[in-house]
């Protein structure tokens, strides 16, 4: 195994930091809005799940293709990260979002709210892609427990839906501002798209990742981004995403356990970024039997990710949305299992680190 930076024995140091080297090469987000050409790859948050952890904001990405920045998901804290990192609205192509958990989405609507007008507005329309209606509801876990259900009208909002009722719940703000500062419409500034899902047998209380090929969700000039269902459960539907520049390819897990989906979306890539959670820290965390449940079932456990990283010959693994976020955890004990069976570079995400393709 070759990492980029060499793992330090938990029981003669307890953090881990990479060499200066690395750290300029890996940490200068802020001199990315200045680069004309290239990929870059930029960590804004790398922590799992809603709970605020000292160090890692909520998981979010970017990826900067020749000047354009394309974002993938929006975790709590992105809207900040944003500017931390030095990434400009006027530089924003498009938001790709990989499935309709909160810790995706916390900060989506704050970018487009407020970045529709006022100071640094958006200055074109930005199209947003994300999944579509679930289409019902699993069952609850464990069996015969009783659960009320919200808005029983439509109890699995898709995107466009999530967008379409921050818009109206948001109404007065939006209409003062329209006719006080002469903000522009914000449904103009902005295009939800439901990413149509493949017509290969997958739904919610199913197979929820059968067999099928990725495809084609948009294409520009600079970059081919494809999607494939992936296993979350219960959440669908949920996708991993693959962006093709001619720089290199990049490929973003989304959450998912170990699914062979992964594998065949990222086959040669050169940066697969990957989820991770280390079960043996999350079980001694004091969370509930279903959440415990939860993590073991629709979650990778950190050492079987460099398997998958292995199989699909990527360049680069990278770990984000990690589980548990603290920056505690050392970065020696992610290396020490994301590396089993992988003889790639491995890296450690961490918030606001870019990673030139």
């Amino acid at each position: 195994m070759s990492v980029g930076v060499s793992p330090t024995p938990l029981s003669t140091k307890e953090t881990h930091e990479p060499e200066p080297a690395i750290r300029r090469r890996h940490r200068t987000s802020a001199a990315i809005a200045s680069l004309g050409s290239g990929t870059h790859l930029v960590l804004l948050g790398t922590a799992a799940g809603p709970v605020p952890m000292a160090g890692r904001t909520g998981i979010a990405s970017a990826l900067v293709v020749d000047g354009r920045v394309y974002l993938i998901d929006l975790g709590h804290g992105a809207f900040d990260q944003i500017e931390k990192a030095g990434l400009k609205i006027d530089q924003l192509a498009g938001i790709y979002v990989t499935h309709l958990h909160s810790d995706h989405i916390a900060d989506l609507y704050s970018l487009l709210w407020l970045r529709f007008g006022g100071v640094n507005p958006f200055t074109r329309p930005v199209d947003i892609y994300g999944p579509g209606r679930a289409g019902a509801l699993p069952d609850p876990y464990p069996p015969g427990r009783v659960v009320p259900t919200v808005n029983p009208e439509n109890p699995t909002p898709g995107f466009t839906d999530f967008i379409d009722s921050m818009i109206a719940g948001s109404a007065y703000d939006i209409n003062v501002r329209m006719r006080g500062e002469a903000w522009p419409d914000i449904r103009e500034m902005f295009t939800p798209h439901d990413i149509p899902l493949p017509d290969v047998g997958a739904g919610p209380r199913g197979e929820m990742a059968p067999a099928m090929e990725p495809f084609t969700v948009m294409e520009d000039d600079h970059v081919r981004v494809s999607a494939i269902l992936v296993q979350h459960p219960p959440v669908f539907p949920s996708y991993a995403f693959r962006f093709d520049t001619r720089h290199g390819s990049v490929v973003f897990s989304g959450d998912t356990t170990v699914c062979q989906h992964t594998v065949t979306l990222a086959r040669g890539a050169d940066i697969l970024v990957h989820e991770a959670i280390d079960m043996q820290v999350v079980e001694m965390a004091g969370l509930t039997p279903e959440q415990l449940e939860h993590h073991r079932i629709s979650h990778t456990d950190a050492t079987l990710v460099g398997s998958i990283a292995q199989e699909a010959g990527v360049k680069t693994l990278v770990l984000s949305h990690l589980a548990p976020g603290t920056v505690l955890l050392p970065d020696a004990s992610w290396f020490a299992k994301a590396g089993r069976g992988y003889d790639g570079r491995v890296i450690v995400g961490h918030d606001l680190m870019t990673i030139p393709v």
